[in-house]
Formats: C-alpha cells, sequence, structure tokens
C-alpha cells in the first residue's frame, strides 16, 4: 500500500471515530460534557504528542542504533543527512502543535502550577527540536561531508563501526582534528535530542495521571 493510500485509510478511521464520538450528537459543552473545540483540541494535541513521542523514542533509542551497526559509516552518515532534518522538522512541528493546544485549554494566567510546568516542558521540547533543525544539524551535516571527503582519500569510511577511523585518527592530524570539532557538534545535537526527549517524558507522566482506564 502506497503512503496516499495508508493516509486516506488513517484519515477514514479518524473521520469514523469523530462519527460515532458522543460529542458529535450531543450540544456543545451540554450535560458536563467539553465542546467540540476543546475535544479537537485535546485530540490534536494528544496525536501530536503521541507522534513526538514515538518519533523521538525511536530515532534516538532503536533505529539509529539499528542502522549504525548495520550499515557502512559512509552509507550510514548519508541517510542520516536525510533522514534528521525531517525527523526534527516533524517533531518540532508536532510539539508546536502540542504546545498550542495545550497553551488555549489552559491560558497561562488561570493555570495552575502543574499546567504552566506542562506549558515549560512542551515549550523547552519544541525550542531544543528548533535549535537542532535550524542549528545544529546543518552543522553536523557539513562537517560530516568534509570528514567524508578526508576518510575517501584515506580509503576508509565503507566498514561498519569506528575502528579504522580511530586508527588512521592516530596518523592523520587533519582527521584527528575533524573527529573532535564533528564530535563535539554532533554532542550539542545530541544533548538538545534527549532534552527534548526528557522534556516529552515529563509531559507524559502528567498525561498518564490524567487517564482513567
Amino acid at each position: 500500500m502506497g503512503w496516499l493510500g495508508r493516509f486516506v485509510v488513517a484519515v477514514a478511521f479518524l473521520a469514523v471515530g469523530v462519527i460515532f464520538s458522543p460529542e458529535t450528537f450531543g450540544s456543545e459543552g451540554s450535560g458536563g460534557r467539553p465542546g467540540k473545540l476543546e475535544t479537537g483540541l485535546k485530540l490534536a494535541h494528544l496525536l501530536c504528542f503521541a507522534t513526538a513521542w514515538g518519533a523521538a523514542l525511536w530515532v534516538t533509542f532503536i533505529g539509529g542504533i539499528i542502522m549504525f551497526k548495520n550499515l557502512p559509516r559512509h552509507m550510514f552518515g548519508n541517510l542520516q543527512s536525510k533522514m534528521f532534518p525531517a525527523y526534527f522538522a516533524l517533531v518540532g512541528a508536532c510539539c508546536a502543535v502540542s504546545l498550542a493546544s495545550f497553551g488555549y485549554l489552559h491560558p497561562w494566567k488561570s493555570a495552575s502550577t502543574t499546567e504552566k510546568y506542562q506549558l515549560g516542558f512542551l515549550a523547552s521540547s519544541f525550542a531544543f527540536d528548533l535549535a537542532n533543525l535550524l542549528v545544529f544539524t546543518p552543522m553536523t551535516i557539513q562537517m560530516m561531508k568534509q570528514r567524508h571527503k578526508i576518510e575517501r582519500e584515506a580509503n576508509i569510511g565503507e566498514e561498519i563501526g569506528w575502528s579504522k577511523n580511530q586508527e588512521a585518527a592516530k596518523v592523520n592530524p587533519e582527521l584527528a582534528a575533524m573527529n573532535k570539532k564533528f564530535g563535539m557538534i554532533h554532542g550539542l545535537s545530541s544533548l538538545a535530542n534527549i532534552m527534548s526527549f526528557g522534556s516529552l517524558a515529563m509531559h507524559s507522566w502528567y498525561l498518564a495521571g490524567k487517564l482513567n482506564l
């Protein structure tokens, strides 16, 4: 099934859920039920948060590790250079929608202390993803391409793992210097990603406390 088909199926299931929702046939806000706007904002918040959380979990702890252990380093790096801008754009957009919907449902002036903390967590996650998208990722990709050029001249980079790079760096000052610069920028990018993931984790605990199962 192509991407368009999958999208149509997902929208169809969402439409069925909306049609058979009690709020669809009730008056807005009647009987203590939330109105359609409030329900829509909650749905937007939940779907975008779940998407951001799932994408961050997969990329940070599962997908990236699997690819690193099974792909040649240059292939892995080139693939990551295409995936990470899309990843940070997706998570950043989802965090923005979650933040906006939560902020609308819980205005700052009337929000409780706990709700203000949640607004802070969502804003932090969005800010860290934006920093990665606009600053750290472009710098990391640029340095990666420069390092690939140096490695190709040393006839390395098509292997899996870092052993050949580390051996070559011992006798190649240019490669050693590039490794250091790349490691610093990549470390900042990874830290921002972990901070974003941690902020989402804090909000997940808040949402769990609101569920009635």
